[in-house]
């Protein structure tokens, strides 16, 4: 077995059967602990000041480095909240056990350390070992300790590597778990009611995306991975419970690149008696909340850029930002064709898109997105790519619709919703014949959601924001691979 392996591994091995044979389990079912790294630290802190006796701690991590000195040792454990030092002498262990560390522990080993605390004539807090257990051995050497691990492809792919290896790694998904927490705490406290909804659903909605499909063997029936939530908490709406919200995970089978994961998480809400102007509210305070308690202030540096998401935040008509930043007046141009022929004159170098909306929401993201640094509301949306949403009283084309832009990109989506059911009907019934022209993203009839419409919902007003793609701007990352712990990877075959 040993030469399937490479040298170092294979002399780990080794030290592994060493320890057994010796009669000690490196791999124990339990571990004693009285404080954290970070505990310990602070005991000795709040002791010294007080003129006290140096507490006794039990301290517990992986070994991070190991200085032999003859007849001693200095080594550093870390566990979830820092590093230690520690200080072994064989004149207190006794020579077996001095040895056995000196010969059979690694780099990457998992140790329990009991002893008390001192301060070094360096000044590091330090704790005097007097006993030691291994608690895991590692038989795969760590990647080099001073350049860490950069192979981006190994990163993702073995994330467990890269949050051992850089630190900077670790700090962005404590705080995107911190960014999670914040986003819940905030809903929690305006009222909002957090509920689950499927993930596996008959019928895909809430976006234009494609979906996932998959098959349920018992019941002989097809499924989607769910685009999105809005449709099955509206229902919660129509029900009675006047604000909910979901954070969870939903799936489009749409490509990969810095901004797109096929599997993403996103937070939805939903408030009744309220509009797409209560949510532009809802929205600017809740980010801000959230980077005051993730961050510590509501300003912070994305890609060179200091964004302020102190509310209030611009708003700007779709209109208006397409006409002043490509002058272009989609409105003269009431037509797919006639706007894309426009496109072409003025040679803005778009991609052909398969309706007139799309091709709007195609400028939008290739001339003004880029733009948009500071917070903004982008709003009022052509209603041919809002299928759920209600139009503006005066504009039967347009509707209560905005996205939200900071830095540059794109993280939430939101309008005053759709709550006609005849007119929700001639929406999908629309939707439908994009589908049969070619569209594959069209939205399609939901049947049953129709019917929930037919027993009345109230103005309402609904909100999607990225999770992703808040944690990169909140950690300034340009990948959303680098705030997913686990992103989708091509096969390594």
């Amino acid at each position: 077995m040993l030469e399937d392996f490479g040298d170092q591994v294979q002399q780990r091995m080794l030290k592994l059967q060493r320890l057994r044979e010796q009669g000690t389990e490196p791999y124990p079912a339990r571990a004693g602990r009285s404080h954290t790294a970070a505990e310990a630290l602070a005991a000795f802190e709040e002791t010294e000041a007080a003129g006290g006796e140096p507490p006794t701690v039990q301290v517990v991590g992986r070994l991070r480095a190991i200085r032999v000195m003859g007849k001693s040792a200095f080594a550093h454990v870390e566990d979830g909240s820092g590093r230690i030092q520690v200080y072994l002498k064989q004149d207190v262990l006794g020579e077996s056990a001095f040895e056995i560390f000196k010969r059979d522990f690694d780099l990457g080993d998992f140790i329990g350390i009991e002893g008390h605390l001192f301060r070094t004539r360096t000044g590091e807090v330090t704790v005097y070992v007097r006993s030691y257990q291994i608690l895991a051995k590692a038989l795969h050497p760590l990647p080099e300790k001073w350049h860490g691990l950069k192979d981006v492809e190994t990163r993702y792919r073995r994330r467990y590597l890269d949050l051992i290896a850089n630190e900077d790694v670790r700090r962005i998904f404590i705080t995107r778990t911190r960014i999670v927490s914040a986003m819940r705490r905030f809903l929690d406290e305006q009222g909002f009611l957090e509920v689950e909804t499927p993930t596996l659903q008959p019928i895909y909605g809430g976006a234009m995306a494609r979906p996932f499909t998959t098959h349920h063997n018992a019941l002989d029936m097809t499924l989607y991975l769910r685009i999105s939530d809005e449709l099955y908490l509206k229902r919660l709406i129509v029900g009675g419970l006047d604000k909910v919200y979901e954070i969870c995970k939903d799936f489009r089978n749409e490509g990969v690149s810095t901004k797109h994961n096929p599997e993403f998480t996103q937070m939805e809400c939903y408030w009744a008696y309220a509009d797409y102007n209560d949510m532009m509210w809802l929205t600017e305070h809740m980010v801000a909340f959230i980077a005051e308690q993730a961050l510590g202030s509501m300003q912070f540096t994305f890609q060179g850029h200091q964004i302020d998401v102190t509310p209030p935040w611009r708003r700007w008509s779709l209109r208006d930002a397409i006409r002043e930043l490509a002058e272009i007046d989609y409105m003269d141009f009431p037509t797919l064709d006639a706007l894309w022929t426009e496109v072409q004159r003025r040679g803005l170098g778009m991609s052909p898109q398969p309706t007139w909306g799309k091709l709007i929401d195609e400028l939008l993201g290739e001339i003004v997105e880029p733009t948009l640094i500071q917070p903004t509301f982008i709003k009022d949306y052509p209603i041919d790519i809002s299928p759920l949403a209600k139009a503006l009283p005066d504009d039967p084309q347009t509707v209560e619709r905005f996205e939200i832009f900071i830095g540059g990109l794109e993280t939430g989506n939101a309008y005053s919703e759709l709550n006609d059911p005849i007119g929700q009907r001639e929406r999908f019934e629309q939707q439908g014949v994009g589908a049969k022209a070619g569209d594959e993203e069209a939205h399609p009839m939901d049947e049953d959601y129709v019917l929930a419409l037919m027993h009345g919902m109230p103005p309402t007003g609904g909100l999607g924001v990225g999770v992703d793609r808040l944690t990169m701007l909140l950690t300034d990352q340009t990948s959303i691979r680098e705030v997913i712990l686990f992103p989708h990877m091509r096969s390594e075959e």
